[in-house]
């Protein structure tokens, strides 16, 4: 199955933009070769640009917060899982925590150092860190496997608290959503909101098989949902949309 998601508001996208990215940095971060520790470097700059957003550590606080005071409306709910509830409140206190203990802006420590801001001034220039433009990361980049890890953890730890918290926040988001097995004639698919529940949501999920031939461009607003299915990309051809019915699962998802 392949999953997509699509969020209806700025905080949702961002927070899976930095899903994404932290994923990235995690991944080749772990792996031996050169141009994988560059691209986990590139990664984690691009993780400082997007949480150099002011709001973002009140945002996740007061998310965390809210969530932990619903689950505590659990307690004692004979439905419920004590040990479960108590395992989930315990990582959302342990989250915020670890947030309210991140002093100054996020990711402030890499600012403050001036050789990487040198790389960053130059990693997203065409070829901008050749090793004639950069020696001193070309040596970098030429050190032994362990310490390019040991620099990469380094530098990503201080800003873990971050990925914790966003994590928690988009598994409850994701959990939150209910799936309607559906089927899009002509490849298209619309729905109105105002009645659904829809208008409420903060990101709706599409699921479709590995074998369905079809890709989901999705507009929404507070109205309405639109799904247009279009066949894969191929070489020298314009996209075109599907012109025969797609099976595929939908959820709105709320926190």
């Amino acid at each position: 199955m392949i999953t997509y998601e699509y969020p209806f508001n700025e905080r949702i996208r961002t927070l899976l933009r930095l899903e994404a990215l932290f994923d990235n940095v995690a991944h080749f971060s772990s792996l031996d070769g050169v141009a994988e520790n560059h691209v986990a470097l590139v990664n984690l700059f691009e993780v400082l640009d997007v949480v150099g957003r002011s709001d973002l550590k009140m945002d996740l606080i007061q998310e965390l917060e809210r969530q932990r005071q619903a689950l505590l409306s659990f307690r004692n709910n004979p439905d419920i899982s004590e040990n479960a509830l108590s395992c989930a409140l315990y990582e959302i206190e342990q989250a915020s925590a670890a947030l309210f203990t991140m002093s100054g802006k996020f990711g402030q420590h890499l600012r403050d150092n001036d050789w990487l801001m040198s790389i960053k001034s130059r990693i997203y220039i065409p070829g901008g860190t050749c090793k004639f433009d950069l020696p001193s990361y070309h040596y970098w980049l030429s050190q032994p496997v362990a310490t390019r890890r040991a620099a990469l953890d380094h530098w990503t730890k201080r800003i873990l608290p971050v990925r914790d918290a966003l994590g928690i926040i988009l598994r409850l988001l994701r959990s939150s959503g209910r799936e309607e097995h559906l089927s899009a004639r002509n490849g298209q698919y619309q729905r109105m909101l105002g009645n659904s529940g829809g208008n409420a949501s903060q990101m709706v999920r599409i699921v479709l098989a590995r074998s369905e031939q079809a890709i989901p461009e999705v507009s929404a607003n507070r109205y309405a949902i639109n799904v247009r299915f279009m066949l894969p990309p191929e070489p020298d051809c314009k996209p075109r949309g599907c012109e025969r019915d797609v099976e595929f699962d939908l959820a709105f998802c709320n926190l």
